[in-house]
């Protein structure tokens, strides 16, 4: 790293939807879907479980020690090119700089300070030499973000019904076992793209963003879809930037066979989507609120796929046929 600005370029894709509002309405929760049985036994000597809890916009936190001190709360984010630290965090750990970089949000960039971090510990893992940028506390929702620099060639699988995340390789997870939906998907700066998924018809690049409250969507999805609009939407991005566009409803999003009816998405003209080459074409970041639908899902970055557990016992098409209501939801 040579200290100038603009020597890197760090694209977080949502990374922290902090709060998304609507002119009249807000995009809607999934209907909550009954209580499965318990999760596969995955053994606590090959794997670490760590347990996740649900913050005040549905994401994971987790608990991460760095150089022995902690623990502190970190997001897992699969849209986040890097680990991110908040400005409190590195002056209680009296890390240095060690240069600057230009930060891609959802809304945003912004030049940013950069610290190195040695003994960063989650799961059982350490790691060194990780570049972090600087971010402020309030616009992240966490101690920190835990982005792709720290995942690869691992697994993160989120267990919806217990709200717990395993972070290990996939032999150690359980393999594929239970997964009914498996799609390979592409790489493109560490990330793992869906890109047979079509919305309404027409062929768009998903990208599944755990950092991500709710679906986003470029602005070549919405001309290719002729989306409707439903409201206007303002969003806050990891850098505290807003974030304006229009909220819309999709008929239907398939992947492989899997349907996803009355989908709500936020249109924007977002720098995420062009720091990625995805602004060209239609593309969607797949949000927590939607994967929630799910028993489980896991990001496996060594084979390049995504996995689906869909709930057993549970019609299809009922589970996935969601209804787009009016009305302010309260999530709380």
């Amino acid at each position: 790293m040579d200290g100038e600005d603009g020597a890197m370029a760090l694209t977080q894709m949502l990374a922290a939807t902090l709060a998304m509002t609507a002119s009249a309405s807000e995009i809607p929760t999934p209907q909550e879907v009954e209580q499965q049985a318990e999760a596969p036994e995955v053994s606590e000597n090959v794997s670490d479980i760590v347990e996740g809890e649900r913050d005040a916009y549905k994401r994971m936190t987790v608990p991460v020690t760095i150089g022995g001190h902690g623990p502190f709360d970190f997001m897992i984010d699969t849209g986040a090119q890097t680990t991110v630290i908040t400005e409190g965090l590195r002056e209680k750990l009296g890390l240095e700089l060690v240069g600057t970089a230009t930060l891609v949000g959802i809304a945003s960039k912004v030049p940013v300070e950069l610290v190195e971090v040695d003994g960063l510990e989650f799961a059982s893992r350490t790691f060194n030499n990780l570049e972090a940028p600087i971010l402020k506390a309030h616009n992240i929702g966490a101690d920190g973000i835990l982005g792709l620099d720290s995942l690869q060639d691992l697994r993160v699988m989120i267990d919806f019904r217990t709200d717990t995340i395993a972070v290990d390789d996939a032999k150690a997870l359980g393999g594929n076992r239970g997964y009914e939906i498996i799609v390979r998907a592409a790489r493109r700066k560490g990330r793992l793209i869906i890109t047979q998924a079509k919305i309404d018809g027409v062929s768009t690049s998903v990208i599944v963003d755990t950092g991500a409250q709710n679906s986003i969507g470029n602005l070549a999805l919405r001309r290719k879809m002729r989306a409707r609009n439903q409201n206007d939407f303002v969003t806050t991005d990891v850098n505290g930037i807003d974030l304006v566009g229009n909220l819309a409803v999709a008929k239907k999003l398939d992947i492989q066979g899997m349907a996803l009816e009355n989908l709500s998405i936020a249109f924007a003209d977002a720098p995420a989507f062009e720091a990625l080459g995805l602004d060209k074409r239609p593309a969607l970041i797949l949000g927590m609120r939607d994967l929630r639908l799910f028993d489980r899902i896991a990001i496996d970055f060594e084979s390049r796929r995504i996995l689906f557990d869909v709930p057993s016992g549970t019609d299809f098409q009922r589970l996935y046929n969601r209804k787009f209501f009016p009305s302010r939801i309260n999530d709380n």
